[in-house]
């Protein structure tokens, strides 16, 4: 399950659907900059961390390789669930994913402030310093909380570094690594312990099993570190290519690649957005689409469908199919419009620019189609959309050559419709 946009395209709601089909559901990178809402008979649950199949009592949630996990962040999410009725006992989290800790939301924050008019649009959570640290082999392991020892050792290793560019580059006091271990382990080793464990190797005797696997992702292809809109990106790879390495699995157990795209789109921090509105058109799909972050509550920026974008994202993930979310927000527009090419420089483009600058001077050609000015949140079978609305997906389809299985057109579970069926 991949994002196709700039992420906030409601890959929970359809990872929760499929996943009554599943056995386990695999969270394969990101950390808990990601919020995936859903809701379930009238009832929200807002999940940061667990993976979204959590909510199904046959499915094992799995945190992979690839997350980097806070674990107080967790624990309260566990927590939560659990106080309404959720069973996470089966939650099982990768021993090789890395912690984030409380040094890297520090540092997060003051490297933002100090790039000033410069700055990425991060959350703040800490998820770009973590990886930092797992690339510079600085990380500290899920797996290190099992042994106090080397915990303590590795914390020591790691704020030697970061406690030099704490305090001699931002006036910063150090961060004492043995009370910082202390706070960890009497507060997350008895809770997290029983969670902790070889995923890699449980996902591979599921397969082994015949048992269905769903691997989801966070973010979205175009906050991807290496194929996103750099450097306003995410730090790790959302792409259908990152869920390998993320979960611990080849290529060749993948035999399904669903990607989600919103009806619109929309993006939250800095970078280009070619289709992006600053008129009425655009606060009214922020309005009816309650476009604000999860966790972070920011407005979302937001812009017509962008064809060449989800083209692009079609090749890279290898999509198989589409589905399309919030369609009942276009409900009441009189024209709906779809980014079919850009302009740059006066030259016509069917293709996502590779140079950057181009996208940010890439100017939108659009296909405008009636709108179907009808409430879709009633829809329970196909043939109750009006024929407006499939022509607008039947656009997409023909736009990206990738069919159109699933539509959302309401927030509540039962609200999709399958279009394959």
């Amino acid at each position: 399950m991949v994002g196709t946009q700039w992420g906030d395209e409601g890959k929970g709601k359809f990872t929760d659907l499929l996943a009554k089909e599943m056995s386990m559901v695999v969270r394969y990178q990101g950390g808990h900059n990601a919020g995936h809402t859903l809701v379930v008979d009238g009832e929200t649950f807002a999940l940061q961390l667990v993976p979204s199949g959590a909510l199904y009592d046959h499915i094992v949630p799995v945190i992979g390789n690839g997350v980097v996990v806070d674990p107080f962040v967790l624990l309260a999410e566990i927590d939560m669930l659990s106080r309404r009725g959720i069973d996470c006992s089966r939650l099982r989290v990768s021993g090789n994913a890395h912690l984030i800790l409380p040094y890297h939301q520090q540092l997060d924050a003051l490297h933002e402030r100090h790039l000033g008019k410069s700055k990425l649009g991060t959350t703040k959570r800490g998820i770009g310093p973590a990886y930092a640290d797992k690339a510079m082999r600085l990380g500290v392991r899920v797996q290190d909380l099992l042994d106090e020892m080397i915990f303590r050792e590795k914390l020591r290793a790691t704020l030697s570094h970061h406690n030099k560019v704490l305090t001699k580059i931002f006036n910063r006091l150090p961060v004492d690594p043995d009370a910082l271990a202390d706070k960890v382990l009497s507060e997350c080793l008895e809770p997290l312990a029983p969670h902790i464990a070889d995923t890699a190797d449980l996902i591979h005797d599921a397969l082994e099993a015949g048992q269905h696997v769903l691997l989801e992702g966070a973010q979205a292809t175009f906050l991807d570190l290496d194929h996103g809109t750099y450097p306003f990106v995410t730090s790790s790879n959302p792409t259908a290519g990152g869920a390998c390495t993320g979960a611990g699995v080849g290529p060749r157990h993948i035999d399904r690649v669903i990607g989600i795209a919103k009806a619109y789109v929309t993006r939250v921090g800095a970078g280009p957005f070619p289709t992006e509105l600053f008129d009425a058109d655009g606060d009214r799909l922020v309005d009816i689409g309650r476009e604000f972050g999860t966790n972070t509550g920011r407005r979302r920026r937001p812009g017509w469908f962008d064809a060449v974008m989800l083209r692009h994202a079609v090749r890279l993930n290898s999509l198989t199919e589409l589905a399309i979310t919030k369609l009942d927000v276009l409900d009441t527009f009189d024209t709906v419009k779809v980014c079919v090419a850009y302009e740059i420089d006066g030259v016509r483009t069917e293709k996502l620019p590779y140079h950057q600058s181009d996208v940010h001077r890439a100017v939108p050609i659009y296909e405008e189609l009636p709108g179907w000015r009808a409430d879709l949140t009633a829809a329970t079978e196909p043939r109750h959309l009006p024929s407006e609305a499939h022509a607008y997906l039947e656009l997409i389809e023909q736009q990206v050559g990738v069919p159109v299985s699933m539509v959302s057109t309401g927030p509540g579970r039962s609200q999709f419709l399958n279009l394959t069926s």
